[in-house]
């Protein structure tokens, strides 16, 4: 310390008297040099440590490296050998599966053809599309297509004549739907806006799709069996609904309270369709449907992708896939996208449709002020709308929609989206899979909120309006006068032309009505109550009112109650394309009236469609065998086997009743006879 303070006054006296000191400097500077050469040495040695362990890691890395570099060269090869090797074992997998049981495995094996079929497709117009081209070079001769057009309508004339000659041979009654759909096309073409402006051939292509798509569906047997297994492995999948909804509200409200039994299977299917669009399949289903429609109909590409995209997303989802293009479409164009919204059902609210059902108890009110409870219903009863005949509805009505826009309002403009190669889809905005799962439950629970409202509202306004129809009726001595009982009248001819058989158009008529002038929720819970009653083997007629109708008509009922067609969806329309399009807000509003009705006759013209094709499926119940079984509680079966009883029985004054028909000689006709009195009331069982 002592002396370093010295070294410092020495320097200071020295500096002060400007005077140097050689030793100290001398001292200093040698014992920076040493300092400077211990601090090289010792970055050389660190150095040379330094490169001798780089080129250890390098020798250790080194075979990596190589078989990286190898994977890179060969990452192909590798691809395809992994993908051999997977199909390989997803085979193993399917073969032993269908071995052992292959109805078990028939899903399996349908999903598997499809995808197959799909790869097929995209393979063969990867390699032999130009030469498919060339091959049809011969085809754009004006003549010879001009000919070929010809030669095709002619056989579609002739084909159709003969098949309503043959086919309506055994059930004449089925002339009566074909001209339901010529009294529809007459009255739209009185409605048209340009009558000479009308492209028939769109017309006829879409009317020929939609009836070549029923023949599919509704005649053969492989695509009734197709579409009926369809529709139930739709319901099996919504089933799974139940497993979230009883955790969050238990297992007593899910299974009696609507809106926690139908209304949460929106949610569901929202996430599902939300993950199939972020995957891009919904994307791809959908251009495909519309480049078929295009092609063969003549359509734009915009305005057919926005019809074809109301198959699966709501009337007011689907004009989101073509936003960009809305401010530059024609009337026409347009006309068609509102009149696909109003005549199809999103795929979100359709399993909620499927789903619909009512389970009756002595304490339960029906929905309807006009339909009472009954005693004979089964209380752990859950019936369901049709599911294949919802989905052939929705699927028909697609070429249909837009073969009837065309009529109503033809093409007279020049539209900017000719071009057949279509309109492209992106995929969704989410980043990964979860995200789009929890945007899709997220969104459906507004339409779910909007669903419950609507309900809550619309049920309430027409509980008003029947009490206030039927103060008013009173007062001039007629009892019993509701909304539902002036449509039965009024709709009555119409439903009629559809092919419902006279007995059940008033039932079908005001079922009509209500979905037309409130809401089709409400006509599918009173329809399924209508499904619910003759399933559950009440009498068809209780004092003179008739409690349920036939399979047909219930038949023919789905397909015209398929749709958004009802003035409430005049707002819900308007709100959301303005909301897109806000400076065309005035042509929306000109053509929201004509489209609601275009789309109406829609689904009227698809319920002819079903009525034409219409044919009893399944083997008539064995009625003999049936009642010796020791059958206890109403059902269908039962009403029907018991209906046939009382029409082969007959009465002999004071002495036993005889039997006619297969009944005769059976010694258990008696027994049944009276087992069947206990059930139902008839002439015979005084």
């Amino acid at each position: 310390m002592a002396k370093s303070e010295g070294r410092k006054s020495a320097s200071q006296d020295t500096s002060e008297n400007g005077m140097e000191n050689p030793g100290l400097e001398l001292m200093e500077v040698g014992n920076l040099e040493q300092g400077k050469t211990l601090e090289e040495v010792t970055q050389g040695h660190s150095l040379k440590d330094g490169l001798g362990h780089s080129s250890l890691w390098r020798r250790i890395l080194q075979p990596f490296t190589k078989a990286r570099s190898f994977y890179q060269r060969h990452a192909g090869l590798f691809k395809k050998i992994l993908l051999g090797l997977l199909c390989l074992a997803y085979a193993a997998y399917l073969l032993a599966a269908c071995i052992l049981n292959f109805r078990r495995a028939q899903a399996l094996f349908v999903i598997t053809c499809l995808v197959i079929f799909i790869l097929a497709c995209h393979f063969l117009k990867k390699f032999f599309a130009k030469k498919s081209i060339r091959c049809l070079k011969p085809l754009k001769n004006t003549r010879l297509r001009l000919w070929l057009k010809r030669v095709f309508m002619g056989a579609a004339v002739v084909g159709l004549i003969l098949w309503l000659a043959l086919d309506t041979a055994q059930r004449p009654e089925q002339l009566i739907s074909f001209a339901g759909i010529c009294m529809f096309i007459l009255i739209l073409f009185a409605c048209s806006k340009h009558h000479s402006a009308v492209s028939w051939r769109t017309v006829f292509w879409g009317l020929g799709l939609q009836f070549v798509f029923g023949i599919l569906v509704i005649r053969t047997e492989p695509g009734f069996n197709a579409f009926q297994w369809l529709g139930d492995q739709i319901q099996i999948f919504l089933a799974y609904t139940v497993e979230g909804s009883s955790f969050v509200f238990g297992d007593t409200l899910v299974q009696s309270v609507f809106a926690f039994q139908s209304l949460p299977i929106i949610i569901f299917f929202g996430c599902v369709m939300s993950i199939l669009y972020y995957l891009g399949l919904v994307q791809w289903v959908i251009q495909k449907i519309a480049w078929f429609l295009q092609i063969t109909m003549g359509t734009t590409a915009a305005e057919t992708l926005a019809v074809a995209g109301n198959i699966f997303v709501g009337m007011t989802e689907a004009p989101l896939l073509i936003r960009p293009y809305l401010a530059d479409m024609t009337l026409s164009e347009i006309h068609a996208v509102m009149t696909g919204g109003f005549a199809t059902i999103a795929g979100t609210v359709l399993g909620a449709f499927i789903s619909f059902g009512v389970r009756h108890s002595q304490q339960n009110r029906t929905w309807c002020t006009h339909v009472e409870p009954y005693s004979g219903a089964n209380p752990h009863l859950a019936l369901q709308i049709d599911a294949s005949s919802l989905i052939s509805a929705s699927v028909m009505a697609a070429p249909c929609a837009l073969a009837l826009s065309k009529l109503v309002y033809p093409e007279v403009e020049e539209s900017k989206f000719k071009s057949k190669e279509g309109v492209k889809l992106p995929r969704g905005e989410e980043r990964n899979i979860l995200e789009a799962a929890s945007n899709g439950a997220t969104d459906a629970i507004g339409l779910v909120a909007n669903v419950a409202a609507n309900l809550i509202a619309f049920l309430a306004v027409l509980a008003f309006i029947n009490s206030t129809l039927s103060w008013l009726g009173e007062m001039v001595d007629i009892h019993g006068l509701t909304f539902q009982v002036i449509c039965s009248y009024v709709l009555r001819p119409m439903v009629f032309m559809m092919g419902v058989q006279w007995a059940d158009c008033p039932l079908v008529a005001e079922i009509v009505g209500v979905k037309f002038f409130i809401n089709e929720f409400v006509a599918y819970q009173q329809l399924s109550q209508y499904k619910n009653k003759r399933l559950s083997g009440v009498e068809e007629w209780i004092n003179g009112e008739k409690q349920w109708i036939s399979v047909k008509a219930e038949i023919i009922a789905t397909f015209s109650l398929c749709g958004f067609a009802n003035l409430t969806s005049i707002g819900i329309t308007l709100g959301g394309l303005t909301s897109m399009v806000p400076q065309r807000k005035s042509d929306l509003c000109k053509l929201v009236v004509r489209a609601l009705f275009t789309g109406a006759c829609v689904s009227f013209i698809s319920a002819c469609m079903a009525g034409i094709l219409y044919v009893p499926r399944g083997a008539e119940t064995d009625c003999v065998s049936f009642l010796n079984t020791n059958f206890t509680n109403r059902t269908y079966e039962t009403y029907v086997c018991c209906r046939e009883l009382f029409q082969s029985t007959l009465l002999n004054g004071t002495n036993m009743p005889s039997f006619s028909g297969p009944w005769q000689d059976k010694e258990s006709s008696l027994r049944n006879l009276a087992k069947c009195c206990d059930l139902y009331t008839s002439t015979v069982c005084a």
